[in-house]
């Protein structure tokens, strides 16, 4: 049985971290509701981040970011945060993941639509040129379907009625079984 154990806990330290879920990058919940600025600096005086970030502290730019319901990441040093307010490790690690870019010192930004797909993707030097001012006018001229892209909402589940007249729907609940035993290896 010892041995079962190991060998079971051993495939699964291994292999747990392969099955590990896309689901568990903080981008699933604006799916549908907001759209990801993604910013990826080796630094935080990294001139890509210090430009957007001068450029979001602008009260005009605010404005423009909340009415098109971005949501600002920033992976600094490999520290996360989510619109200023610090990202745990795994979240952090789930959200580099889930945009699968691979190795890179280089600084990437990122916008991602309501439908979760790439809208703008640079890399390099070619980060420097992404503004604010080009961000907004990409998502000005995305189709209107994408615009007002939701996540529907599920229906409400209906209360089933208790079935009269089947035994056992009122009473005790039955006892458990009681499980084989297992001979010792």
């Amino acid at each position: 049985m010892l041995i079962r154990s190991l060998t079971l806990a051993t495939l699964l330290a291994f292999v747990g971290p392969l099955f590990a879920a896309d689901d568990d990058s903080p981008l699933v919940k604006d799916v549908g509701r907001a759209r990801p600025l993604i910013v990826i600096a080796p630094s935080s005086v990294d001139p890509v981040w210090v430009n957007l970030k001068k450029s979001l502290e602008d009260p005009a730019n605010k404005q423009g970011v909340a009415q098109r319901n971005i949501k600002v990441y920033s992976v600094l040093n490999m520290f996360g945060q989510l619109d200023g307010k610090d990202l745990g490790q795994q979240d952090t690690m789930a959200l580099i993941r889930s945009l699968n870019l691979g190795a890179g010192a280089l600084p990437k930004v990122i916008l991602l639509g309501k439908d979760g797909e790439k809208k703008i993707e640079s890399s390099g030097a070619e980060s420097k040129s992404v503004d604010l001012k080009k961000i907004f006018d990409t998502i000005d001229q995305l189709p209107a379907a994408e615009k007002e892209a939701t996540v529907p909402t599920p229906a409400p589940v209906a209360e089933v009625a208790p079935v009269k007249g089947v035994k056992g729907a009122k009473g005790k609940p039955a006892k458990p079984a009681k499980p084989p035993e297992q001979p010792d290896e």
